[in-house]
């Protein structure tokens, strides 16, 4: 019997779904293994957008499924997986509910088909329908605290696609080429879904794929006039590829081989320079001290939920606290490494207290204050001159990824 078109793609989102709630791995680790047997590039993106999609919405799919239900179904029963994936696609990716039934079912041979196919036709009959935006997991929920409401907001869409120039003063220039808008100069924003390889730029290095919030901190420590940097944790390179362009000689230093790989080919398409390291940061130490440094933080990573709405799911208490005791031994190292005047930047793409706020304020070096100048507008400075974004801010432009941002500088 010939099997419905499409069903390897969603039997790939099922696998996805599974990694990440069975197992607790990302969308990233899982995709390649769980997508192994998926021949067509379109398939493989339809695959990651089912499954992304309904991790998105997980709480209000479950709400449905559960409103159509005498009595619950346990959250890790194959069923309620195949129709958390079958209403992602008819609520989230427009898919016709006819074709969601001839592919989802076939999930469920030799299993409550029956049960899938009532449920969801019981939604479609009442024209069921999600809220405006997803709703939180109880517990991340109760971590946001107030900023819950917001932030939920800004997570109901997958974002568009940010670059980042390696010159600025061509801002102008390369909007038009890209149809792009810009929210400070050398930003540009896409929208998403483009490939990026074939765009006008990236065979020259012009530019590369960087969250705008992910590109404030490097702008932060300014123009480097030749002054030396380290750039710790610095794979895959955005911010290295930042730094060197406006002027610093960078030292970027990482652990995993395997990024440092992607950094050096980043590089090498721009055109940059940096001399990269391949060491533990926790045990590593320089020949010599730096004007500046700039540590982008390994983190629990939350702030990334709009593109990687895994970490919803998988990240609770234990990995922040985990990552708060590394983030500041790192922070304990890196001050050591600063010459009298230096400046640390630290930075985290995570919206939870514990990684941001709690770490800038055990740092035992004189603040300097971020400034409204420095930032883009719509943004501000926390009172204690720190920068603190998420999901929900400039939400009429495309929103942009959670960060934490601190700046010190060293008594001279």
């Amino acid at each position: 019997m010939a099997q419905p078109t499409g069903i390897h793609a969603r039997r790939a989102a099922l696998r996805l779904l599974d990694a990440v709630l069975r197992r607790g791995e990302t969308l990233d680790i899982a995709f390649a293994g769980a997508t192994k047997d998926v021949r067509k590039f379109e398939d493989k993106a339809l695959a990651r957008a089912i499954a992304g999609e309904t991790l998105r919405w997980l709480v209000d799919l479950d709400a449905l499924i559960d409103s159509a239900t005498r009595k619950a179904l346990p959250h890790d029963a194959k069923a309620r997986m195949v129709l958390r994936l079958m209403l992602a696609q008819w609520l989230r990716l427009d898919t016709p509910p006819h074709a969601v039934v001839a592919t989802g079912l076939d999930l469920l041979a030799g299993g409550p088909r029956r049960l899938a196919h009532g449920v969801f036709s019981t939604l479609t009959k009442r024209e069921a329908a999600l809220p405006y935006w997803p709703g939180l997991p109880e517990d991340v929920a109760a971590r946001w605290g107030e900023r819950a409401p917001t932030i939920a907001a800004g997570l109901a869409e997958p974002p568009p696609l940010d670059l980042t120039l390696r010159d600025p003063a061509e801002t102008a220039h390369w909007q038009v080429q890209l149809s792009a808008d810009s929210l400070m100069p050398g930003h540009l924003r896409l929208p998403r879904g483009a490939n990026v390889e074939t765009l006008p730029g990236f065979a020259e290095g012009a530019w590369w794929v960087q969250d705008l919030a992910a590109a404030l901190p490097a702008r932060l420590l300014g123009a480097g006039e030749g002054r030396h940097v380290l750039d710790l944790c610095a794979a895959p390179g955005g911010k290295t590829l930042q730094l060197a362009a406006q002027g610093w000689q960078v030292t970027a230093l990482d652990i995993s081989k395997r990024r440092l790989d992607l950094l050096k080919a980043n590089l090498k398409r721009t055109g940059l320079k940096a001399n990269t390291v391949r060491a533990d940061a926790l045990t590593w130490e320089p020949r010599h001290q730096f004007d500046a440094i700039l540590l982008d933080a390994p983190c629990s990573a939350t702030g990334t939920a709009r593109r990687h709405p895994d970490v919803l799911h998988r990240i609770g208490a234990r990995q922040i606290d985990e990552m708060a005791d590394l983030q500041s031994a790192l922070l304990d190292r890196a001050r050591a490494w600063l010459k009298p005047g230096g400046t640390l930047v630290y930075a985290t793409c995570s919206l939870e207290r514990e990684e941001g706020e709690a770490q800038a304020a055990g740092v035992p070096l004189p603040v300097a204050p971020i400034t409204p100048e420095e930032l883009p507008a719509g943004l501000a400075p926390t009172g204690e001159g720190w920068l603190r974004t998420d999901p929900g801010m400039r939400a009429e432009h495309g929103g942009l990824d959670g960060f934490f941002v601190a700046r010190w500088r060293a008594k001279g």
